[in-house]
This record gives C-alpha cells, sequence and structure tokens, in this order.
C-alpha cells in the first residue's frame, strides 16, 4: 500500500513566493505614487478657501490681492495640515509649500505648487493650476489692472493632478 504525502512541494512553494514577489514590487512604487499625490491634493483643498478670497478680493477692487492679508486670511497664521507648511498670496498667485511630514519626493526643493488667477470671457476667475498655462483654453486673460505673476511649481509632474500637468 503507498502512503500518500499532504502538502506542497518545494518547487510549488517557490512558484508562489516569485509570484507574491513580483506582484510586490509592481504594486509598492504603485502605492507610493498614489499617497504622495494624496498629500498633494491636501495643499488643493486647503487653498480652496484662499482662492475664494482672491476671488472675492478681485471682484471687490478690481486688482488680485498682495498678499494673504488682503485676501481675507491671515498672514500671521497661513492655513497649513500634515503634508502642507504653508499657502501665501503673492499678488494673487497662490503658493503652497510641501513640508512637515510629506514625502520626500514632495519636500525640500520640490515643494512649490503655484495656482494663477486669470479671467474668463465671462469675466470669470479661473485658475491655472501647476504646469497648465491655459494652452487650449480660449479666452483667458489677465485682467487691465495687471497680471498675476507666473511662479515656477516644483513638485513634480507626475504627482500633480490632470488638470495642474502641462496641456
Amino acid at each position: 500500500m503507498k502512503t500518500m504525502q499532504k502538502g506542497f512541494t518545494l518547487i510549488e512553494l517557490m512558484i508562489v513566493v516569485a509570484i507574491i514577489g513580483i506582484l510586490a514590487a509592481i504594486a509598492i512604487p504603485a502605492y507610493q505614487d498614489y499617497t504622495i499625490r494624496s498629500q498633494v491634493t491636501e495643499g488643493l483643498n486647503l487653498a480652496s478657501a484662499v482662492k475664494a478670497g482672491v476671488a472675492e478680493a478681485y471682484a471687490n477692487t478690481g486688482v488680485w490681492p498682495a498678499d494673504l492679508d488682503a485676501a481675507g486670511g491671515d498672514n500671521a497664521n497661513p492655513p497649513s495640515g500634515k503634508y502642507v507648511a504653508g499657502i501665501e498670496v503673492n499678488d494673487g498667485t497662490i503658493e503652497i509649500t510641501y513640508g512637515g511630514q510629506a514625502n520626500a519626493n514632495i519636500s525640500g526643493a520640490n515643494n512649490l505648487l503655484a495656482l494663477r488667477p486669470v479671467i474668463s470671457p465671462n469675466d470669470d476667475v479661473v485658475w491655472l493650476c501647476g504646469n497648465n498655462d491655459g494652452t487650449g483654453a480660449s479666452g483667458l486673460t489677465d485682467p487691465s489692472s495687471g497680471g498675476s505673476p507666473t511662479t515656477a511649481t516644483t513638485v513634480l509632474p507626475k504627482y500633480l493632478p490632470q488638470s495642474c500637468r502641462a496641456q
């Protein structure tokens, strides 16, 4: 009578380990990019109130606000979060600086995301995010009182939302 062995052979176990290793090699970098993109999104969420303040200040005065105070905020206490070191306004342009617990890929030299306001043909404020310079959108102009400065975004394009990438 022959005895039956129960369990897996060594080769079967090695195949399973190899498959798991291949899947992990693909999944870990993708997950890291995902978490960095979510950290960048925190800055955009914090900037939403500042965007409303800049647009309201422009609607009231016809010029872009010079700083966060003029946009209804407080220069001494700018909005910040777990991954955002601070948000500033520079003649209408909103500059989001990443720091704190942010991933090393969006801190240091790669830590600035700029949101630049322009005017649509309907006199609405439209925001150009990051590397998006408005190419492809018709009728976007600077107001007659002068445009806001174009600040270079240093966050790597692969971590920016699609609307913030160059068109």
